[in-house]
């Protein structure tokens, strides 16, 4: 007889165990297709056959065991079968004749095929669950033995944005990449469990005997939620890990976060990536989910759910401009579903207090990411909106504390330009150039405030007449702050410095990239000449250009743009220790 023997269980993934039938069918058909991480633990199956992939035997196929005979040496006869009675002759009764509308005879419709029955296009189509599919239902069933509860917390999207885009145009401007909310709202879950409350990190098991045993995790281990959309158009969930988390500053937890996410997206994850989950985040707001209560699986303690960044309902059909006038900030909603075993209601209120805290910038969290990035300049922090009474007079004091602030950039802007290659001292920033100084809050950025005038001495800036305060301080700081720093104002020549203001204040600053390569190959050009000098003439004194070969590119672009404008001819000197070389 055949006896189904199972002889191994599936690998212990959690909610990724799906991965597991999905990998070991990939290596039955292909052992090269797999990772070989993945080979190491199939061929090791006890059904497998070490080292004999391709000749592998089934771990579910049917195993043929001998029979054995246990039939008793003595047995008693069995019973004669009574003679069957006689059969009676089938009698076939004449098919009535089938007439038409008329009367007449009409031709007897075609036979059919013994048991095929006609399909209704109307009627549902049954699909059986295999692979992904059927192991997201066996997950799903086992995570309703898991006791939970759910916590709420809206937290003000505001600082969050704000420093956010400050740290993507830093970014972006030394082409390295972007952050993303979930990689700050990640990293303020992991910092509010690392340093705040560890039994949030707790999970749950029994031991032998059955008996309830609580876990203390060394660190936290975080399941990042990605959803992948597969060749047929059907879509899968993945849930990686970030090992131990709690040791990384923000720039390695933004690493190990974006390893993950492109070895999913190129289905090169291994059995590693999947293994020492304690705690999992979703983000189901970015598609526009307001918030979700996750499923926890055995095996972990909490499971953390992200909604969308939006305003509340009731000021979602609002003006703008009206928004920005009563300080309404977008919000966030934070969900945490907790293992309710072993951690309590108190628990989880007081974890998601603390990843509000953070994200309002305590602790110095803001300070620290951009600290990691390597950002020249200070992070936002939260201050309560300011608007007196009588909203005119207020308007005309925070005009008047605008106008400070633009005088205060063209003047003392380079004091807190990007000039220090090497990072050594930390950025701070000048009283003069802080907002804060003049009253002003991340409430009012998005507020429009006059920028100068079309005549007169001061120019308007980026060439509009009003701007939201946010915009305002973008143009000012790309023009002064960056990676060069221009004094000007102490020219006593009114029309020179407007002229200055127009050309700096929101002067286009891409570069095509056949420009790039022209100045790639100035630059090129400039040190295989210093090179080839050094080598030519050891030893003997002369001028190099190391230090300064920035200003090649600018020469070149004088020179050019000299020639275009018709001048024949250019005289250039160089003022060194007292004399004119």
């Amino acid at each position: 007889m055949l006896v189904l023997v199972s002889t191994t269980d599936p690998l212990d993934l959690g909610p990724n165990a799906w991965m597991a039938d999905e990998m070991r069918s990939r290596w039955k058909a292909d052992p090269a297709s797999v990772d070989p991480a993945w080979r190491v633990i199939f061929e090791a199956e006890p059904a497998n056959g070490i080292g004999n992939p391709n000749g592998a035997a089934d771990a579910t196929a049917p195993i043929e065991v001998p029979s054995v005979d246990v039939t008793p040496t003595t047995t008693a006869p069995a019973p004669s079968d009574p003679p069957a009675a006689p059969a009676k002759p089938e009698v076939k009764l004449p098919t009535p004749m089938q007439r038409d509308d008329n009367g007449a005879a009409a031709p007897a419709p075609a036979p059919t095929n013994a048991g095929e029955r006609e399909v209704d296009p109307n009627a549902p189509v049954e699909q059986p669950l295999r692979g992904a599919s059927a192991r997201i239902v066996t997950n799903m069933e086992a995570s309703l033995e898991v006791p939970t509860a759910t916590s709420f917390r809206q937290v003000p999207a505001k600082l969050l944005e704000v420093n956010r885009k400050i740290i993507n145009g830093h970014l972006g401007r030394k082409l390295s990449g972007k952050v993303s909310f979930t990689h700050l709202i990640g990293y303020a879950v992991v910092r509010a469990i690392a340093d705040s409350m560890p039994a949030m990190n707790n999970t749950y098991t029994t031991d032998d005997d059955g008996k309830p045993v609580l876990v203390k995790n060394p660190h936290v281990g975080l399941g990042i939620a990605i959803d992948l959309e597969k060749a047929d158009g059907s879509r899968t969930l993945m849930v990686p890990s970030i090992k131990a988390a709690d040791t990384l500053d923000f720039r390695q937890f933004v690493d190990a976060y974006q390893d993950l996410i492109v070895k999913a997206r190129d289905g090169k994850l291994g059995v590693d990536d999947f293994a020492g989950t304690t705690v999992s985040l979703t983000n189901p707001g970015t598609i526009g989910t307001l918030q979700s209560v996750p499923r926890l699986m055995p095996g972990q303690g909490l499971i953390v759910g992200v909604g969308s960044i939006a305003f509340p309902t009731e000021f979602q059909a609002a003006d703008p401009s009206k928004l920005a006038e009563l300080g309404v900030s977008k919000v966030i909603t934070v969900t945490s579903t907790y293992d309710h075993r072993i951690i309590q209601g108190a628990e989880s209120g007081m974890f998601l207090k603390k990843v509000h805290e953070l994200l309002l910038g305590e602790d110095d969290f803001y300070v620290d990411v951009f600290r990691s990035l390597d950002v020249p300049y200070e992070a936002v922090k939260w201050r309560r909106d300011v608007n007196p009474l009588d909203r005119e007079t207020g308007l005309l004091e925070k005009q008047a504390k605008v106008n400070q602030l633009i005088n205060m950039h063209r003047v003392r802007g380079h004091l807190i330009a990007d000039l220090d290659p090497l990072q050594v001292k930390e950025p701070k920033m000048h009283p003069e150039l802080d907002p804060a100084t003049y009253g002003l809050t991340i409430w009012d950025l998005d507020r429009e405030f006059l920028t100068g005038s079309d005549s007169g001495i001061y120019a308007q800036v980026g060439g509009q007449d009003r701007m939201p305060l946010g915009d305002l301080l973008g143009v000012l700081r790309d023009a002064y702050c960056r990676t060069v720093g221009v004094e000007y104002m102490h020219i006593q020549d009114p029309v020179e410095k407007r002229w200055m203001q127009e050309q700096l204040e929101g002067a286009d600053r891409a570069i095509e990239p056949d420009e790039q390569r022209h100045i790639l190959g100035r630059l090129n050009a400039a040190e295989a000449l210093e090179t080839f000098l050094g080598t030519k003439y050891v030893g003997q004194k002369r001028f190099g250009i190391e230090g300064a070969e920035s200003t090649i590119p600018l020469v070149d672009a004088l020179l050019g743009a000299a020639a275009d404008a018709g001048m024949a001819e250019a005289v250039i000197g160089m003022a060194h220790r007292g004399r004119l070389n």
